[in-house]
């Protein structure tokens, strides 16, 4: 039995720490703040609550799994998963809507036809056809095995099997995401549509390889998740399931040092000067790891791609309590798309925050988050520069987003500003503070291709120390945290030779 001290209590590392207890060894969590969960946080007042961090789930097989390996109950013992449908409504600029059904193609198809004109749905409906070839192509590399020593093969050509395109006498393919929206779906509401996708995952579609077309593929062919009084509650189940494998925590603990011993990982000492002892080491957040572990370069040029966490945006969260009900037949998600698309783009190429934010709307029809049916607990989204790139502690910078947000939302939920009574905006600056990421980033998930994303791997050049969370292998989003948790745990059981499930 090997003694494993788990620094962050994130998803990540909660999926890593329940495997490893599960394989009998002895697992310690110290976690700076005074709760669990990393970014998938709960805001409550006045009988109101509401996630702060993911609002749906994807993948839900990724915690099935973790579930199942790691004792008799299954997920759906410990949290009630609800299939969100239809999984989105969208609505455009001009006006157009369109809701779309839940892992249903030819559902999707007769929407987009219908509300787009006759054709639009038969060319989202091939993309999608091409965007599973991406994910079959890219699935077990990027999501299933630890990163490759030779991870350099993953950025040298595009998975994505793009159309070949005739512009001023010559034939290309898309190999960037905003090409496909142009090139092959040819209706700026469908491109529009498609860059949603990467935007909410915090990537801009006007850079991101092609291969990105697996963002939007997830949601249709797995479909999209809700758990029951709230995305909080899977956090919740997570740590129970540690605590009963015997995974003890300690709270308020800051790891201010990685110790080390004969050339590997050894330990950790807190701020207070408390020494924890340990035969491996799993940190979340590759680059801070570095601070902690003095004169030791942790990652080098030909170990991981160069990724620093500042380079990508935040999010604000505009937390809404409503005074009157939820009418009947309202959608639990909506995508109110902006009416400057370049406006969008310009947060990631300049740090300049949107005019015209596109505004996600999630509206769950759940009595768990309101003091009674006479309310509604609703949350808007969009993604914005990070604390780096923009000064969202100056006097009024929060509250005058919120406003724009709220007037985006407006658009769909309509006489929205009448009915609030009051409101909690979250900036990058709370996500900074809770999850330590620097400037509140968000992180993407792994991407293949020439302009992909990858982060550095779950193993590091000091022997012992493994990471695991959004800001590692194979990145961000609820089903690669618990994913890269599932990688770190296995080299550690198993050892460098360890290739992921079968």
């Amino acid at each position: 039995m090997a003694r494993i001290a788990v620094i962050g209590a994130g998803m990540g590392a909660m999926a890593a720490a329940a495997r490893l207890a599960v394989a009998g060894h002895r697992v310690v969590v110290y976690e700076r703040t005074e709760t669990y969960g990393g970014a998938v946080r709960r805001f409550e007042r006045d009988g109101f609550a509401f996630d702060t961090g993911p609002g749906l789930l994807t993948l839900p097989a990724v915690y099935r799994d973790l579930f199942l390996k790691t004792g008799k109950e299954p997920l759906e013992d410990c949290v009630e998963l609800v299939q969100v449908d239809p999984a989105a409504r969208h609505v455009f600029a001009d006006g157009t809507e369109v809701v779309l059904p839940n892992a249903s193609r030819a559902g999707v198809v007769a929407a987009l036809d219908e509300a787009l004109g006759a054709g639009a749905g038969e060319r989202w409906g091939d993309f999608l056809v091409r965007a599973r070839e991406t994910w079959d192509r890219t699935r077990r590399p990027l999501l299933e095995e630890p990163l490759w020593p030779n991870w350099q093969v993953l950025l040298d050509r595009e998975p994505y099997p793009g159309v070949p395109y005739k512009r001023r006498l010559r034939t290309r393919r898309a190999i960037k995401l905003f090409e496909i929206g142009r090139w092959e779906l040819r209706d700026p509401r469908l491109a529009q549509l498609l860059d949603g996708y990467a935007l909410a995952y915090g990537v801009d579609p006007g850079i991101v390889p092609a291969s990105a077309a697996v963002l939007p593929y997830m949601e249709h062919a797995f479909g999209t998740w809700y758990v029951r009084g709230g995305i909080r509650e899977l956090a919740r189940a997570v740590y129970e399931r540690c605590l009963k494998r015997r995974v003890e925590f300690v709270f308020g603990a800051e790891v201010t040092r990685i110790l080390e011993k004969d050339g590997r990982a050894a330990g950790v000492e807190l701020a207070d000067g408390t020494v924890g002892e340990a035969d491996f080491v799993v940190g979340a957040g590759p680059w801070r790891l570095g601070g902690l572990v003095p004169g030791r370069e942790l990652y080098g040029a030909q170990d991981v791609p160069p990724d620093p966490e500042d380079q990508y945006p935040g999010r604000v969260v505009v937390c809404l309590a409503l005074r009157g009900a939820r009418e009947p037949g309202a959608v639990h998600r909506t995508v109110v798309h902006s009416a400057d698309g370049d406006g969008d783009l310009d947060l990631f190429r300049h740090g300049v925050l949107p005019d015209l934010p596109t505004a996600v709307v999630d509206r769950p029809d759940d009595p768990a988050l309101r003091p009674g049916g006479e309310h509604e607990s609703v949350v808007l989204t969009a993604t914005v520069p990070s604390a780096t790139e923009y000064d969202w502690a100056a006097p009024g910078a929060a509250d005058a987003f919120a406003d724009r947000l709220v007037a985006a939302a407006e658009r769909a939920v309509p006489g929205l500003r009448e009915r609030v009574l009051w409101r909690e905006v979250r900036t990058p600056v709370d996500t900074e503070r809770e999850t330590g990421a620097t400037g509140g980033a968000v992180p993407p998930p792994a991407l293949a291709a020439p302009e992909g994303v990858l982060h550095p791997a779950n193993t590091t050049a000091l022997p012992g120390l493994f990471t695991a969370g959004g800001w590692s292998h194979p990145g961000g989003g609820l089903p690669h945290a618990g994913m890269s948790g599932a990688l770190a745990a296995g080299l550690i059981v198993e050892g460098p030779e360890f290739r992921g499930s079968q």
